[in-house]
């Protein structure tokens, strides 16, 4: 029993420092955005809100442009999300199950443009995006956000799916079963962890890329998030409180997705990351 406290207090205390490193920040922005602005830039900062106030919130829902940028990233997140998880899931399992000439040197390329940095990718992609005419539109960013997240996704599907047993596919052959219905019916109920995974991870890569975001669209209108809260920060001076409120607001997306799936992106890193 001793032995065992020997080893529990210390490892207590790290989840412990771990803990408060992680939701420290958390904490602080969402207590400061609530605090009145004599509060936030004063020289002795407080750990509780001496005042409260939602001043900085009715600023940022009312008087700015902020409910345009955040609907613009949600169109633009989940439009990724839902082709990244589409075209990674069908590729994932023609990787895996089909054989065909070229299959592991495609499997490997794959792998290597996920190596890359996005930012390599800046200029070709905005002169493809200016001789399509998508300059500026929020189409142009989900196709850009799919490059960037499909590559993992497919690595990870298609670790997964040597989880499934090839004979469950076999026997749903016999019964008739389309390649596209054994991939409905019977891999993507199986692999939910996995595409729960990629679902999320699709989300966060579009929700806070800002690189592209900021070269591609020009128009106020058509911002999202990132670039809209950087549009904040003036050059002589900065509305903290409206920066927290706007932070505290951008964190609620992807709080609320990992509450209701982050169990599921936990299994699927997991199963992904021992194949």
């Amino acid at each position: 029993m001793a032995h065992r406290l020997r080893h529990a207090v210390p490892l207590g205390f790290a989840v412990l420092i771990l803990m408060t490193v992680v939701i420290a920040p958390f904490y602080w922005i969402f207590s400061a955005s609530v605090k009145a602005p004599q509060e936030i830039i004063a020289r002795k900062p407080t750990l509780f809100p001496q005042s409260f106030t939602l001043e900085h919130y009715d600023k940022l829902l009312g008087h700015s442009n902020f409910p345009t940028y955040l609907q613009n990233s949600l169109v633009v997140a989940f439009g990724t999300m839902v082709i990244t998880v589409f075209l990674s899931t069908l590729a994932a399992y023609g990787l895996y199950r089909l054989r065909f000439p070229g299959r592991n040197l495609l499997f490997r390329v794959i792998l290597i443009t996920y190596a890359f940095p996005g930012v390599l990718l800046l200029v070709p992609l905005y002169d493809m995006m200016s001789t399509l005419g998508l300059v500026d539109r929020l189409v142009a960013l989900v196709i850009v956000d799919v490059t960037l997240a499909a590559p993992f996704a497919v690595w990870m599907l298609q670790a997964f799916f040597r989880t499934i047993p090839q004979e469950l596919e076999e026997a749903a052959a016999l019964d008739g079963a389309s390649r596209l219905g054994i991939i409905v019916r019977i891999m993507l109920p199986l692999a939910a962890p996995g595409v729960a995974s990629i679902a999320i991870f699709a989300f966060i890569t579009s929700w806070t890329e800002y690189i592209f975001a900021s070269i591609l669209i020009i128009s106020d209108a058509n911002r999202t998030v990132p670039v809209g809260l950087a549009g904040i920060i003036g050059q002589y001076q900065v509305d903290w409180g409206l920066l927290l409120a706007g932070a505290t607001v951008t964190a609620l997306p992807v709080l609320v997705l990992f509450g209701l799936v982050g169990r599921n992106f936990v299994e699927g890193l997991t199963a992904g990351a021992i194949q």
